[in-house]
């Protein structure tokens, strides 16, 4: 069986379908018992957000569109796209720990938040994991690693190894974002003024592979050469139309945020809020900054 047909199997889109549904739901219920509880409103957008991300996660990776993906890199690198660039931020935005903590069973919802106020060692994976460094190194290792001819040939033809591919670029986008969004956690807030130079270097690995996959004379990835012809493009013409999706997105995804943040950084309140952020980054993580939202 070819790899384009696992998307299509019962089992996996049942187990696919079964899963978002189950966090849509707990996410659901923590934001109505938020909101219940919540002396002021609380806006729709993080629930819209939210579940927005996870319908685009199911396109992604449920839909017919993640079957093609064996036949044209440009869908391949569509997923990838909006797994890094929709599916991350939206999900981000959406300020799950909070809902989520809410949303779960009490025991599970009052043992994580327990886990990030009472134990040292998983405060400090957190701010590691959440350090800007470290989320543009592992987002940047996702896109260039899984590009890579001998990597890309291997997740092509191990289903298994497909998965890891879709879950590395998902689990990367969280992690790039992270500083960008900043969800709501009591983990003491990034200076501003670092996010747009963090998202503009973001773009340079990006537009080299992008260039190179347009530029090149020849087909990068040998599978596609034998895979079914879809809208006419020859393989060399479908390696040159990803490549060129891949520099237009990534550049308006990074520098259009880059160019936001500056905006409100240069403004009065920003550049109060920026001083104010960065007294609070030179205070200890204790305990109850630890805590989930």
């Amino acid at each position: 069986m070819s790899g384009a047909h696992l998307h299509l199997q019962p089992w996996h889109l049942s187990v696919l379908l079964t899963s978002l549904v189950f966090v849509a739901l707990a996410y659901l219920r923590g934001w109505l018992r938020l909101r219940s509880a919540s002396p002021s409103p609380i806006s729709v957008w993080p629930l819209a957000a939210f579940i927005g991300g996870l319908s685009f996660l199911w396109i992604a990776l449920g839909s017919p569109l993640a079957a093609l993906d064996h036949e044209l890199l440009t869908i391949h690198m569509i997923n990838h796209l909006v797994l890094m660039l929709v599916v991350a931020p939206l999900l981000l935005v959406g300020t799950p720990a909070r809902a989520l903590s809410w949303g779960l069973p009490a025991r599970i919802g009052r043992g994580v938040q327990d886990l990030f106020l009472h134990n040292p060692a998983a405060q400090w994976l957190l701010r590691v994991l959440t350090h800007p460094v470290f989320c543009w190194l592992c987002a940047i290792a996702a896109v260039i690693g899984w590009h890579l001819p001998a990597g890309f040939r291997l997740a092509m033809r191990f289903h298994w190894l497909h998965d890891i591919e879709y879950a590395s670029f998902t689990l990367a986008g969280l992690l790039f974002w992270w500083p960008v969004v900043q969800p709501a956690t009591k983990v003491p807030p990034r200076p501003r003024w670092s996010m747009p130079l963090y998202l503009f270097l973001a773009t340079l690995p990006c537009d080299i592979l992008s260039a190179f996959l347009v530029f090149c004379d020849r087909v990068v990835y040998p599978s596609y050469l034998s895979a079914p012809r879809l809208f006419n493009l020859s393989p060399l013409q479908d390696q040159q139309c990803a490549g060129a999706l891949m520099w237009v997105s990534v550049t308006f995804a990074y520098l259009l945020p880059a160019a936001v943040i500056t905006v409100k950084i240069l403004s009065p309140r920003g550049m109060h809020l920026e001083r104010q952020a960065l007294g609070a980054s030179e205070l200890p993580l204790n305990g109850s900054q630890a805590e989930v939202a």
